[in-house]
């Protein structure tokens, strides 16, 4: 019996030294592969420029805008004042 248990705790002890290394080598490879990820990003230039700026939207057609605003002066959304005040902006 006593050899039994001799046998069991050195395989206990075997077995938890073999855990304790495999995760110290873990954690070492993890900080190895995390420091060189960190230098690979350190000396390439930032190549992801911010992208453009959506184009601006082509000017109206100040004639087809002069329409509309016609239609609605017509139909009475817009009042006299409203109408001349947007006419004017339209036409500069």
């Amino acid at each position: 019996m006593p050899g039994l248990l001799r046998g069991v705790a050195r395989t206990a002890v075997i077995a938890g030294t073999a855990t304790s290394v495999s995760n110290r080598v873990s954690r070492r490879q993890g900080q190895r592969w995390a420091e060189q990820e960190q230098q690979q990003y350190a000396q390439q230039p930032q190549q992801a420029a911010p992208p453009p700026a959506p184009a601006a939207a082509p000017a109206p057609d100040p004639i087809a805008e002069l329409k509309e605003l016609g239609e609605l002066h017509a139909s009475g959304v817009l009042t006299d004042e409203e109408f001349a005040a947007q006419k004017a902006k339209i036409l500069g």
